[in-house]
């Protein structure tokens, strides 16, 4: 099922109540998205970070923009600067700002202005586990999240842990922004399974684009 649909137009795709699939559309920056990946990773490199309770993550990540996600002994938190190098992270490449603007009005939330931009790289057999993005002081702001490479399925489910889950397959250039009602909806991705791809090789990336410092969306 790979890019069966790369040539047709982006479509979307209704996931919930304030959430929605963007079909395709970031297939056309996909080439300049990976150019700001390797630019960010040059000075940010990719680490597996471990969390509060020891376990060391199998998805491998880094961060540009003003603050950038970390973890330490005491918990999960945005920072200012890459915990690794000491230095501020990198900046958020035009392009990342500019399809996370775009994705963002395609689905109902214009003015939103991320200043976090995590960018998780996926090799066979690594996952999310469910989780809920509440690290933000703002939740009014939505999350807009971009698959590059590999295909991987994607689990939506609601406000508690054990509520059913919605399983869907994101391809190369989806984007899932999701805010409002399903802001705090538990979501994560089921381990990679292997394969090639023509851009990312073996791997699947995803862009996480958060508003995590002071934010003015309304």
């Amino acid at each position: 099922m790979l890019d069966l649909f790369e040539g047709e137009a982006p479509w979307q795709e209704p996931l919930a109540d304030g959430a929605v699939v963007l079909r395709r559309f970031a297939l056309a920056e996909a080439g300049a998205l990976m150019e700001g990946i390797a630019q960010v990773s040059e000075q940010s490199p990719f680490r597996h970070m471990v969390t509060p309770g020891g376990h060391t993550m199998s998805v491998a990540m880094t961060n540009c923009g003003t603050l950038g996600w970390a973890t330490d002994q005491r918990g999960y938190l945005y920072a200012g600067r890459d915990p690794r190098t000491g230095e501020p992270w990198p900046a958020m490449p035009a392009a990342f700002r500019a399809l996370s603007d775009a994705a963002s009005a395609a689905a109902g939330y214009a003015g939103f202005a991320p200043d976090a931009c995590l960018i998780n790289r996926y090799a066979p057999g690594a996952k999310l586990s469910l989780h809920q993005d509440k690290d933000e002081p703002d939740l009014r702001a939505p999350i807009v999240s971009v698959s590059l490479g590999l295909p991987a399925v994607f689990q939506f489910g609601g406000l508690r842990r054990n509520d059913p889950l919605k399983r869907l397959l994101l391809e190369h250039g989806d984007v899932v922004v999701w805010g409002g009602p399903s802001r705090l909806f538990y979501h994560g991705i089921q381990p990679l399974k292997p394969g090639v791809h023509p851009l990312t090789g073996e791997y699947r990336y995803n862009l996480t684009f958060r508003a995590a410092g002071k934010n003015d969306y309304k």
